[in-house]
């Protein structure tokens, strides 16, 4: 990569437009706003002063025209305005953006404080009043992701509040799926690209409850790591003592290395991709001078984790401790219902690997599959397989992931025994 010393891509951006955007919206709508929902979704929309720019403010009225919120226009998405602020007229500055990053460090301060956790989510979007703007932190670097051009025009202000509030000195710009194919050659800006310091080191190191990871803050997955996990891989570490452990969906062994320290005689991480594998063999390797890591035996299996549980059934292996980390199976509404099968499928070929009295850990990233529907849906698959589940318990979203309102919530995890 060629490095650039922070200006290089953001002297190129668009000034935000002074001319803001008033907006009218739908009763529907300015309800959903006052509970404090952070969407205005376009079709949400009765009347708009001008067309806007991506990042222009749009200020929202009700239908007494007054003041209602405050927000950024994305043209592009359906989601057409993430609001920032609701209730009285606020003038949207770079203090206002400084003032919200620090508020967002000042809930996670018991974790910067901890000593052994130096990876953890620093601003988490709509639910620490940023929408769209996500800032993880792996020690000294920092990753700003973007799930919206809405924060193009706003990104020199977010970085000087990131650098204000929390000294960061290196930062990482990553892009969603969506922005790449709007900003691909609009600003000039790419995913991976460093837009603040030094070069990274690389490989790159944070720790997690002081265990050591390495992360690719640059093309990793999301930011790099999941962070979200982190109390759910603590969990799994109270009980894996001498125990067997399948991890499926294993990424780079977050949840293998965990269940090592925990005392586990053997680990089995299974995941499709190789580099992740790869990974997770540097990651027991950084965090061998731990007896407990040391003397565990960790297996790779590189396959996908319908076909090769399968096939570990067929063959008669079976494990104490089946951790089911899936990816998110519904991007969509309409996936929910394929989603909730194929939770129901990995609950079935898990139990199939469990042995008897053993605990199974499913969890579930995706927003639109309730708590309730997952739950129930695992409940359901492990009763039709004749292997009923006694829960232990069940857990959400960790301090430094808060959720702010409803559609937020997307983490949910069962742990239980046959």
């Amino acid at each position: 990569m060629s490095h650039n010393n922070g200006h290089t891509p953001l002297s190129r951006l668009p000034q935000r437009s002074d001319k803001r955007i008033a907006l009218r919206v739908t009763p529907a709508a300015e309800r959903a706003i006052r509970q404090g929902h952070p969407w205005l979704f376009a079709d949400a929309i009765q009347q708009q002063s001008h067309q806007g720019q991506a990042g222009d403010t749009a200020v929202i009225f009700d239908r007494k025209h007054r003041f209602l919120a405050v927000g950024l226009y994305d043209p592009y998405a359906p989601i057409r305005v993430r609001i920032l602020h609701v209730g009285d007229p606020t003038l949207i500055t770079p203090d206002w953006f400084r003032q919200k990053i620090a508020e967002a460090a000042a809930r996670r301060q018991s974790l910067a404080a901890s000593g052994h956790t130096t990876g953890y989510r620093l601003v988490h979007g709509e639910n620490d009043g940023l929408p769209g703007l996500v800032i993880d932190r792996y020690d000294q670097v920092y990753v700003m992701r973007l799930d919206t051009v809405a924060w193009v025009p706003h990104l020199n202000e977010a970085l000087a509040g990131l650098t204000a509030v929390s000294g960061a000195t290196q930062v990482v710009l990553r892009l969603s799926r969506s922005v790449q194919q709007i900003e691909d050659g609009l600003y000039g800006l790419k995913d991976g690209v460093l837009i603040s310091g030094e070069p990274l080191p690389d490989p790159l190191y944070f720790q997690e409850n002081g265990l050591i990871f390495e992360v690719d803050a640059r093309q990793g997955q999301k930011t790099g790591f999941f962070l979200d996990q982190r109390d759910n891989r603590a969990r799994v570490e109270t009980l894996a003592a001498g125990k067997q452990v399948l991890n499926v969906f294993a990424y780079t062994g977050g949840f293998s290395l965990y269940a090592a320290r925990g005392g586990a005689r053997q680990i089995v991480s299974l995941d499709i991709s190789q580099p992740a594998l790869a990974a997770a063999v540097r990651n027991f390797r950084l965090n061998r001078e731990n007896t407990a890591v040391a003397q565990a035996a960790h297996d790779l299996l590189l396959g996908d984790a319908f076909h090769t549980l399968r096939q570990l059934s067929e063959n008669r292996r079976r494990f104490d401790l089946v951790i089911i980390d899936p990816p998110s199976f519904a991007k969509k509404q309409e996936e929910t219902a394929r989603a909730l099968g194929a939770y129901a499928r990995l609950a079935r070929l898990g139990l199939d690997v469990l042995r008897p009295g053993g605990v199974l850990v499913m969890a579930s990233c995706s927003s639109r599959v309730t708590a309730a529907a997952f739950f129930a849906q695992v409940h359901e698959a492990a009763v039709s397989v004749g292997r009923p589940l006694h829960e232990i318990e069940r857990t959400f979203h960790p301090l430094d992931h808060p959720i702010g309102f409803k559609q937020g919530a997307y983490l949910k995890c069962l742990f239980a025994k046959t």
